[in-house]
């Protein structure tokens, strides 16, 4: 079952250094979308380096603090490490100021300690989904220092394949069963057509009250279910 609120669905993995000489292809599918009753983030589970894969249950969605979390796409250690200064640094200023710092905040935090480091392979690029005093908020952050602010994310190699359903569906006025059944839909069209993606579609929902863990559904049984349901 379903982890309860609050409790990160991630689960144990294993990997294994490749071969010498083994290129790595790395892939995935992930997502973000702001809509009037907040922000969805959904990814896929799987690691994938080509034919290799390094973990089939890798949780791409790591909550920050409460009321925010993001995506995760690029290199596994880069992101984890990344997440963990910023997490460290929003504690501390928490405590100077005695109140979670904004979205935007958290975005502009990122981007500038990241860009630090351009020009030397580091490999992180996000979605940054929290509710704020501003209501429900969406930053994209690259390790380069790239930060913009949006309605619809997705990043990956399985991104083109997300966007083309997110295009088609999205409207900011959804449900919240509307926002969970395009997120998935995004996600399980993605790992059909995306030879790196592929395992569960894990869903998350950032509302006023904080994010909760929505559901974790096969990648495969989803798309066979969308597709039988199609006209």
């Amino acid at each position: 079952g379903d982890p309860p609120d609050g409790v990160s669905p991630c689960l144990p993995g294993w990997s294994w250094p490749p071969p010498p000489g083994f290129r790595l292809a790395h892939g995935t599918t992930t997502l973000a979308f702001r809509f009037r009753h907040g922000v969805i983030a959904a990814a896929d589970t799987r690691s994938s380096c080509g034919s290799y894969v390094a973990c089939l249950a890798s949780c791409k969605v790591i909550p920050v603090h409460q009321h925010l979390l993001g995506t995760t796409s690029g290199t596994s250690a880069d992101c984890a490490t990344w997440y963990r200064v910023l997490q460290r640094e929003l504690r501390l200023r928490e405590l100077r100021e005695g109140q979670l710092p904004s979205v935007a905040s958290a975005a502009k935090l990122l981007s500038a300690m990241m860009s630090r480091y351009r020009g030397l392979d580091l490999c992180v690029a996000t979605a940054l989904c929290g509710w704020d005093r501003s209501g429900p908020t969406l930053f994209y952050v690259y390790s380069d220092g790239t930060r913009l602010q949006g309605d619809i994310f997705s990043v990956g190699s399985g991104s083109p394949y997300a966007y083309g359903v997110l295009d088609r569906g999205y409207h900011y006025d959804m449900t919240n069963q509307e926002a969970y059944a395009l997120a998935r839909c995004a996600v399980a069209h993605a790992t059909h057509r995306d030879a790196y993606s592929g395992g569960s579609v894990d869903l998350f929902h950032v509302r006023e009250s904080g994010w909760e863990h929505v559901s974790r559904s096969d990648a495969c049984v989803l798309y066979v279910e969308l597709s039988s349901s199609a006209p």
